[in-house]
């Protein structure tokens, strides 16, 4: 079975490229995840941020905005000093703040869905890569969605960070064409 050549030997990797990766997300407490992951993923690998995604779901109530958005330097204290995420005090920052503008576009939109995908037009783009160095690092989408997002006051949402973001939402299809997954996400909506 060929998959992606990203994954290398790494169990996790490929769970999460055979189970998630690129399969359209309309749940929001899901996309406010992958916002906040791929944040904490700028200059790091998304292996190191897998590793961590227990921890980062423990230590970030499962990701629940509107908690994340009440948090007090207390928390900001108590996530410093857990050596199970990554302890990055701008990081931190910009997710207690994300969580505020997530819960104003929610509320200004209905959904934080509704509002992320009108950036492809409400579906996934399908891409017909056949090699990972076609894939782009961004795209026109994500430098719009990157200047809505900044615009809106998120921050760490530059349009390679929002690039991968659309990957993992399954905004777009990146999945290599020779690869199982290719035609699965392909055939979903």
């Amino acid at each position: 079975m060929q998959r992606c050549g990203w994954l290398g030997n790494n169990e996790l990797m490929t769970q999460y490229h055979d189970e998630e990766w690129g399969t359209p997300v309309h749940d929001d407490r899901k996309l406010f995840e992958f916002l906040v992951l791929d944040a904490f993923q700028a200059g790091l690998s998304w292996q190191i941020i897998l590793n961590k995604r227990e921890n980062f779901r423990r230590a970030f109530h499962n990701f629940d905005a509107q908690k994340i958005a009440r948090y007090t330097a207390r928390d900001t204290h108590r996530l410093l000093a857990d050596a199970g995420i990554v302890r990055n005090r701008l990081k931190i920052a910009a997710t207690i703040e994300n969580a505020k503008c997530f819960l104003a576009v929610q509320k200004e939109f209905g959904s934080f869905d509704r509002y992320i995908w009108q950036f492809t037009g409400g579906k996934t783009l399908r891409h017909k890569f056949k090699t990972l160095q076609e894939i782009p690092a961004r795209s026109p989408e994500s430098d719009a969605m990157s200047k809505d997002l900044r615009a809106r006051g998120f921050r760490f949402v530059g349009s390679t960070i929002c690039y991968a973001f659309m990957q993992a939402a399954g905004m777009v299809n990146d999945h290599i064409v020779g690869c199982f997954r290719h035609k699965q996400v392909a055939g979903t909506k």
